[in-house]
């Protein structure tokens, strides 16, 4: 049974974070939480996470999104909503479902799933004494262990696991704490009687066979307007959403293969990707298929795969201008892997050349990056009549037309009186003279982006590239936050 909690507390009482730890969370809220001292940590790391504190409802294999709770503790005259960000973060990486964010003078509880932050609840600071049994239905140590029945039918309603954590060490290890949530509960576990406690019903997240691979070509004519940058950040941002992310890059100038860490050697003769990359799947019936030839990518945390580009690609051009199957292969390759990612996001040409057409073909959807100057402008005629041209092909192979997301504006300049009264001119140009909708996210171009493409590691005398995703160089800024936000406006537009 839940712990009492003191009668009394007052918000007024907490003048700075470190009260808020000590006076709310540890004397009043972890206790009235029904988490004894052996069932919670303080400032626990993982990587470069640092956790205020990590509270566990019971030590069971496979359940542990379940059956933790994080809890941030801020400055009492902190907006919490300038942590949620950063929250949603935690909570993604270290596949944990409910969290508690506070400053003492309001409580926050969140669910997150699949990466999607919802606030389940807000509670001013002195109401919280009269609220502390909606708090408990909803994260109190007796409420996540009833949700394992929510995995467990066979489990009767009245026969609950209820477990002390033996053994916080081997909790903590990062590699068992990720990943775990769809596994099975341990038929040895030993189940005693507990009353089940009312709960609200709060939704699962969809089973991965359920889910459907989606491919999105990021595609414009007109060179220089982003479409690398965008490709490897909102790649980044959707794996740390939880998707299970594939780049293609099918440009010759091999920009995303270049950005995502895959070209460390330094000459023809240390070249390891000459020999299977994006031609090989383009070119091959029978071989080369993209399990094959994909690449893990450390350009981010989680990692994703990338099929790689080459520089020899553009020789290449005319096999396929003369190969009428080449046109399908990369559609007929992806259906083989569609269990195995949820997004596909592929880097496309700045042209309306054979490649372009392929990622087009195989492609459900497209976002079209424009720094909306007027040659980017001008060229989205040639983006829509190409469109057309693209869905007339498919249509002939049974296939629905190409849903165009958006227009993304993107290296946007970060000028105040620009974005003020410049900016939306633009931005209208594209919606009235050319028919597009747009991304209500803008990407600006900021200096943190290019540097974080730009890192090197230095090994002896050499300088080896390592780029590294904006949302890994510089989490907190305000380029990975728009990242994030165009990760949280695609999903949305997939979803409409």
């Amino acid at each position: 049974m839940p712990s009492e909690a003191p009668i009394f507390y007052n918000p007024e009482h907490c003048h700075n974070e470190s009260e808020v730890e000590s006076k709310f969370i540890v004397h009043y809220l972890l206790p009235a939480l029904g988490y004894s001292l052996q069932s919670w940590r303080q400032e626990v790391t993982f990587g470069n996470i640092r956790l205020d504190f990590l509270a566990v409802a019971v030590n069971i294999f496979g359940h542990r999104s379940h059956l933790q709770l994080i809890i941030e503790a801020k400055h009492p005259r902190q907006n919490l909503d300038r942590h949620t960000r950063k929250f949603r973060r935690y909570l993604t990486l270290l596949n944990v479902r409910y969290g508690i964010l506070t400053n003492g003078r309001f409580l926050r509880i969140y669910e997150q799933v699949n990466g999607e932050l919802t606030l389940l609840l807000q509670v001013s600071g002195h109401a919280i004494p009269q609220q502390i049994d909606q708090i408990r239905r909803l994260v109190s140590r007796e409420a996540l262990q009833t949700r394992i029945y929510e995995r467990r039918p066979s489990i009767p309603a009245d026969r609950l696991p209820i477990l002390d954590v033996q053994s916080f060490p081997e909790l903590l290890d990062l590699e068992s704490f990720q990943g775990l949530g769809d596994r099975s509960v341990d038929s040895s576990i030993q189940l005693i009687d507990a009353p089940a406690e009312t709960i609200p019903q709060i939704s699962q997240p969809p089973s991965r066979l359920e889910s459907t691979m989606q491919v999105i070509a990021i595609y414009h004519n007109k060179g220089g307007v982003g479409k690398t940058t965008t490709v490897i950040n909102l790649a980044a941002a959707l794996s740390k959403l939880g998707k299970r992310i594939l780049v293609i890059d099918l440009d010759s100038q091999a920009n995303t293969t270049y950005a995502t860490g895959l070209v460390k050697f330094e000459d023809e003769l240390t070249d390891t990707i000459r020999e299977s990359y994006i031609y090989h799947v383009l070119k091959e019936r029978n071989k080369f298929f993209i399990p094959e030839v994909v690449r893990r990518s450390s350009f981010t945390s989680p990692e994703f795969d990338v099929v790689p580009s080459h520089i020899d690609l553009m020789e290449r051009e005319q096999e396929f201008v003369q190969t009428e199957q080449a046109r399908t292969r990369l559609f007929r390759k992806l259906q083989d892997v569609s269990d195995r990612y949820d997004i596909v996001l592929i880097d496309t040409p700045p042209s309306l050349n054979i490649y372009a057409r392929i990622a087009l073909i195989a492609a459900d959807y497209v976002i079209i990056p424009s720094d909306l100057k007027p040659f980017a402008n001008q060229g989205l005629r040639n983006v829509s009549n190409f469109v057309d041209d693209i869905n007339s092909f498919r249509e002939e192979m049974n296939r629905e037309a190409l849903n165009v997301l958006g227009v993304l504006p993107s290296k946007v300049l970060t000028a105040a009186k620009f974005v003020q009264y410049t900016l939306p001119k633009m931005e209208a140009i594209v919606r009235d003279q050319y028919g597009f909708s747009l991304f209500k996210t803008r990407i600006f171009e900021r200096r943190p982006i290019s540097a974080a493409i730009e890192e090197t590691l230095d090994i002896g005398d050499l300088s080896i590239p390592n780029p590294r995703s904006i949302l890994d160089f510089a989490p907190n800024s305000e380029a990975a936050g728009e990242f994030e936000q165009l990760a949280d406006e695609v999903l949305a537009r997939l979803r409409a």
